[in-house]
């Protein structure tokens, strides 16, 4: 049985603990209806799991390496030693290629898997439970399906393949009531599936050959008829291709190049000594140019000079000027001077010769050379023409080339037979001798388990069902009793049970007519405050009723500022979330008060955690602006008041200036005296409910009316 109690000093109603103990003492009374379905079931299982044939598995694991041999490798890969590791696509389509149907048939036929009973059930029968389940439509009817197909479904039935995670290792389980078939079908699988992949690569290199050697000879008729076509051109241009690679009358134009700049070099170094000397002869200088240095009489004429003033300088020493000796070899002397100018004269002459024969070779290597510029410019177009031919038959020729060294690779690869596979098996498939089902035990214990959990369950939720539902809640200071009630409260549409909206008192069509107003004020109708007159007259009730109503059609927020006694965490989905105090002290952030109604779309902030300091709470700038926000995010803003006697009525008109009072009649006394302390506040628009129609009333009518 439930039940309800009241947390001391906090005002809130908490829900009560399952009374466990006279739960157990149902569960003790039934003992009989849980134990002997627990026996039975299990008895039952044991000899299900004694009867069932076994079944064996074997593993054999492949590891994926995805690469070569180096030495198989094509030359273009040799220096690439690390390829790519293979991405986890790559693990997931050879785990495909593992379960494909063409080396499942390679399996089943070196195994001869199609003479097994196991595999094909038509060679023993259909059992009679085969043959049930197939008339239930669960099973394909295996008279319906050819012998490889029957063969196939036992045989996928039975093998499974995955990749190990973070690894390149793929495993291959094999399943069968026969443990050397097991082992030796999981090898076969393994095995195969290399022998596949070596098998697909030979083919691929086979083809890869036969293709090139075709292509090759297509090739080759290119490579020759372009050959022939340049060649052709080349003959018919007569631009024939001299040393270097260049066609003739490029080199001649090359050559004459050279000798006209020879030539021009030579005019210039002859005219240039020629003057030189000629200047050194007109100003009776020295003559120690090179030509006058290295020319051989010249240098025998300065010799002989150079002796005769020796022995002119040495005859001075004793004789006079006026001596016949000293005038003799002055005489000598000035006759090798004129001698020696004499050479340079006849050496300027030859420097001039030599100027005007190279100007002369410059006038006729200009002339040449101008004929073959406009020779080389008429041929211009000719020779773009015969490059272009050139570089078609070198480009075929460069393809051919290549594709004759990959002919000769894969026929290499071809001839060795024994195309590497991308994985390799690391571990084979071993014959266990222990079942893998069923696991006796353990199946055992389960159904044991299970059966007693099924059946303590319908015992206690019969105990549950049979109890009848209560809830109590503390006198003071605790949830009003109305609260109850508001459980019955349809999120649709604010509805109560005839007995509860009797023994209430807060008609419906009231709370409507009340809602109907709000909804069409606008910004008036925002943020409405809910008073009592009193204690104990239904003011969570009726907020907690015109919020809902207000709810059907826009987004409203209900506020518990009944700080004397709070009341809506109850109807809250989450009653320990943090309320208006937690915020206001700094505990809490705004998101975090903002909760669920159990039976609608309002939401529902509670007061929270009180504490003696409820005025503070109220006066509360951090309240204002709280409020201030939510009538913003909102349509409407419902506060839950409490009763005005014990209210900050004055403060609570800032926050809400449309009032509504709950009370018992309108003539009763403290029903007069809360309107009469709302309209002082300053609330302008009041609006009683009571068990009559709703009553507007203004601040400036009499207490009394």
């Amino acid at each position: 049985m439930a039940e309800r109690s009241v947390a001391a000093g906090s005002g809130r109603a908490v829900e009560g603990d399952l009374d466990l103990r006279s739960l157990g003492r149902a569960l003790w009374r039934r003992k009989w209806w849980i134990v002997v379905p627990a026996v039975v079931v299990g008895l039952v299982a044991t000899v299900v799991v004694n009867v069932v044939t076994p079944k064996f598995k074997s593993e054999a694991r492949l590891l994926y390496d995805g690469r070569e041999n180096i030495f198989l490798r094509p030359e273009a890969e040799k220096t690439n030693q690390d390829r790519a590791a293979a991405d986890p696509e790559t693990l997931t389509s050879q785990v495909q290629l593992v379960l494909s149907r063409q080396l499942a048939r390679d399996v089943i036929a070196r195994l001869k898997l199609n003479e097994k009973p196991e595999f094909d059930p038509m060679l023993r029968g259909i059992s009679p439970l085969r043959y049930m389940l197939v008339l239930a439509g669960i099973s394909r009817d295996p008279m319906r399906m050819t012998p490889e197909e029957r063969v196939l479904e036992a045989y996928f039935e039975r093998l499974t393949a995955y990749p190990v995670d973070k690894s390149r290792v793929i495993v291959i389980e094999f399943t069968s009531s026969d443990p050397d078939l097991a082992a030796a079908a999981a090898n076969a699988v393994a095995d195969g599936y290399v022998g596949l992949q070596q098998d697909t690569k030979q083919e691929q290199t086979r083809a890869a050959g036969q293709w090139l050697a075709d292509q090759i000879e297509v090739l080759r008729k290119k490579v020759a008829d372009a050959e022939e076509k340049s060649e052709a051109f080349r003959a018919k241009t007569s631009l024939f291709v001299g040393t270097n690679n260049t066609t003739l009358s490029a080199q001649q134009l090359g050559e004459l190049t050279s000798k006209l700049a020879e030539a021009r070099t030579k005019k210039s170094d002859a005219e240039t000594r020629a003057r030189l000397i000629r200047d050194m002869l007109r100003r009776g200088e020295q003559i120690d140019a090179s030509d006058i240095v290295n020319s051989e009489r010249i240098r025998r004429l300065s010799e002989q000079r150079a002796i005769l003033r020796a022995q002119l300088a040495e005859q001075s020493t004793t004789l006079l000027d006026g001596h016949p000796r000293i005038k003799e070899l002055k005489a000598q002397v000035a006759d090798f001077d004129h001698q020696i100018r004499a050479e340079a004269e006849m050496l300027v002459r030859a420097l001039e010769s030599d100027a005007r024969i190279a100007e002369e070779t410059v006038t006729s290597l200009t002339g040449v050379l101008d004929g073959l510029k406009r020779q080389a410019a008429s041929t211009n177009q000719q020779d773009v023409q015969l490059r272009a031919l050139d570089r078609e038959a070198r480009a075929q020729r460069d393809l051919l080339e290549s594709y004759l060294a990959k002919y000769r690779e894969a026929s290499a690869r071809d001839s060795i037979a024994a195309a590497p596979a991308d994985a390799r098996v690391i571990s084979r498939a071993i014959v266990s001798n222990t079942p893998y089902f069923p696991k006796k035990v353990p199946i055992v214990l389960v159904a044991i388990i299970g059966m007693l959990a099924i059946a303590m369950g319908f015992v206690a939720t019969g105990e549950l069902l049979r109890a009848a539902p209560g809830a109590g809640y503390g006198a003071a200071g605790g949830p009003e009793p109305d609260l109850a009630a508001a459980v019955a409260i349809a999120p649709a549409g604010a509805r109560l049970s005839a007995a509860t909206h009797a023994e209430l008192g807060v008609p419906l069509v009231a709370i409507d007519a009340l809602a109907r107003p709000l909804r069409d004020a606008g910004e008036a109708g925002r943020r409405v405050a809910v008073f009592g007159a009193s204690r104990r007259v239904g003011t969570t009730l009726a907020s907690l009723t015109l919020a809902r109503a207000l709810a059907r059609d826009a987004r409203v927020v209900l506020v518990d500022l009944a700080l004397s006694a709070p009341n809506l965490a109850v109807m809250s989905m989450d009653p320990g979330a943090p309320g208006i105090a937690d915020v206001v002290r700094g505990g809490a952030s705004f998101g975090d008060v903002i909760t669920r109604d159990r039976l609608s779309s309002l939401h529902i902030v509670a007061a929270g955690r009180i504490g003696s300091d409820s005025p503070a709470i109220i006066a509360s700038q951090r309240l204002a602006m709280m409020l201030e926000a939510l009538a913003r995010s909102y349509a409407h803003v419902v506060i839950d008041a409490g009763a005005v006697t014990e209210a900050a009525v004055e403060r609570l008109y800032r926050l809400a200036p449309r009032a509504v009072l709950v009370g018992t009649e309108p003539s009763a006394l403290a029903t007069r005296a809360g309107r009469e302390r709302l309209a002082g506040a300053g609330f302008t628009d009041i609006a009683l409910l009571d068990g009559a129609p709703i009553v507007a009333s203004e601040a400036a009518q009499p207490a009394a009316a």
